[in-house]
C-alpha cells in the first residue's frame, strides 16, 4: 500500500528529425520463349546491378536479393507453354543521400529494370528515440507538478514509469521506370521526408497532502 496520495499521468513527446537511411528496390526481369535463354538474359541483367551497387558500396548500409521468380506462360487456354518470365529483386538501403538519385537512375537506366523508392527511415538505435523519450518522461513530471500545484502539493516520489507506445511516420517514396535520353545524362532531386518520432510514457507519483479550499 502507498500512503498519501497519488498522481498518474500520461507524459508524451513528438520529434521531428531528418531520416538517417532511405531504402529503394531495384528489379530485373527477363521475358522469352526459351527458359535457358529467359534464365540467362536474367542472370546478365542481375549481375549488370551487382556492379552498379558494387561501385556505390561506400554509401550503402546494406544490400539484400531475394524474391527470385521464374514462372512459364502458357497461351490462353492454358495448355502450352509460349514463354518464360524471372525477375529478381534486390533491396538496397543508402545512408548517403547525395549519391541516391544518380545510383537510382543508373540503375532504372539498365535494360529491364525497375527502381521503386526511396523510402525514409531512421536506425532502430537512433538517438532520436532516446531523445523523445526523455522528452516524455520530463513532460510527464512537469504534469503531475502542475497537478500538485494546482492542489497546494508538491511531488515527492516516483511510483512508476512505464512506456505507454511508440512510433514513426510513414516512410514515403514512389516507383519510377526510367530510361534516360541521349546526350546529358538527366538530373533527380530527391527531398528527404523528416520522420517523426513519437514517445509516451504513464508514470505514477505521490505527493504531499494537499491544501485544500
Amino acid at each position: 500500500m502507498t500512503d498519501g496520495p497519488v498522481v498518474a499521468v500520461r507524459g508524451e513527446a513528438y520529434r521531428e528529425v531528418a531520416p538517417e537511411l532511405a531504402r529503394f528496390q531495384v528489379t530485373a526481369t527477363a521475358r522469352e520463349r526459351d527458359r535457358e535463354v529467359t534464365l540467362t538474359r536474367l542472370a546478365e541483367r542481375a549481375a549488370a546491378v551487382r556492379v552498379l551497387l558494387d561501385e556505390h558500396a561506400a554509401a550503402l548500409d546494406r544490400r539484400e536479393a531475394g524474391d527470385l521468380r521464374v514462372r512459364p506462360e502458357t497461351n490462353r487456354s492454358g495448355e502450352r507453354v509460349v514463354g518464360y518470365h524471372g525477375s529478381v529483386t534486390t533491396s538496397v538501403t543508402v545512408t548517403d543521400f547525395a549519391v541516391l538519385a544518380e545510383l537510382m537512375l543508373r540503375l532504372a537506366d539498365q535494360e529491364q529494370v525497375e527502381v521503386a523508392g526511396p523510402w525514409w527511415s531512421l536506425r532502430p538505435d537512433s538517438p532520436a528515440h532516446r531523445e523523445a523519450r526523455h522528452a516524455a518522461i520530463a513532460d510527464a513530471l512537469r504534469r503531475a507538478r502542475e497537478y500538485a500545484e494546482a492542489l497546494g502539493a508538491r511531488v515527492t516520489a516516483l511510483l512508476e514509469l512505464a512506456d505507454a507506445e511508440e512510433g514513426f511516420a510513414p516512410m514515403a517514396g514512389a516507383a519510377f521506370s526510367h530510361r534516360m535520353a541521349k546526350g546529358a545524362p538527366p538530373e533527380l532531386e530527391l527531398d528527404p521526408q523528416p520522420q517523426t518520432v513519437h514517445a509516451v510514457v504513464r508514470a505514477r507519483f505521490t505527493v504531499s497532502d494537499p491544501v485544500l479550499p
